[in-house]
């Protein structure tokens, strides 16, 4: 039966580094995926303007390798969504879910260093509290490399107790990568596309199989 999945990424790129893989996986078996970019990703740097459009550009090209049925952007400000207030995030995300009905949400780990990154988690919490006959049944937390790893030792770890399968999948994933080459960084950066590889490599060995993205369930209501 065809789900409805929803991926909540504070930037462009992230969806690709954190379940990239497991999008392919979803599209492959003909669920719809959606995704929701919470910022233009680029917004904090010294820019020209035409970049935000190549930043978008980039991402639908990246959208188009992962089959995604759907991509918006809420444009909040880049690296700043800890300036904006939570119930206007919150409303906005609310607004997308109502909208679209997923069964399932992938989205960041509460315990990332960007707060971009947090402050979507937050958002996604809130709109998803329990509530009766509520269409999201799933959420999982991605991991971002040069976020996830990267906080503080001790403060909320990522600790994955949910992995898919991606071995047939893991080309996909790095043609997305791909797209967003400007993004990503030469080795030895930890944001780079054979380090991601390798991550998926890891997580996949570690149970048993070829390539795996590994999440934190959330919840999970059967």
């Amino acid at each position: 039966m065809t789900k409805t999945i929803l991926v909540i990424a504070a930037h462009s790129d992230d969806e690709a580094l954190g379940c990239a893989g497991t999008m392919a996986k979803h599209t492959a078996a003909g669920d719809q995926v959606h995704v929701l970019f919470m910022t233009d990703g680029v917004g904090s740097r010294l820019v020209a303007e035409d970049e935000v459009s190549v930043r978008q550009s980039t991402a639908q090209k990246a959208m188009d390798v992962l089959g995604v049925v759907s991509m918006e952007n809420l444009n909040f400000p880049d690296n700043k969504m800890d300036s904006v207030p939570l119930l206007d995030v919150t409303q906005s995300v609310e607004k997308v879910i109502s909208k679209l009905k997923p069964e399932i949400i992938y989205t960041h780990h509460i315990g990332d260093l960007n707060i971009d990154h947090q402050v979507a988690h937050k958002a996604v919490m809130t709109v998803c509290r329990p509530q009766p006959n509520f269409c999201v049944k799933e959420i999982y937390a991605f991991e971002v490399l040069s976020s996830t790893e990267w906080q503080t030792p001790d403060i909320h770890p990522f600790l994955p107790n949910v992995f898919v399968d991606i071995s047939q999948h893991i080309k996909v994933k790095e043609k997305a990568l791909n797209a967003y080459c400007e993004e990503m960084r030469k080795e030895p950066h930890s944001r780079s596309i054979k380090n991601a590889i390798r991550l998926n490599a890891a997580r996949g060995n570690s149970v048993g199989v070829n390539f795996a993205e590994a999440f934190v369930l959330l919840r999970q209501i059967k």
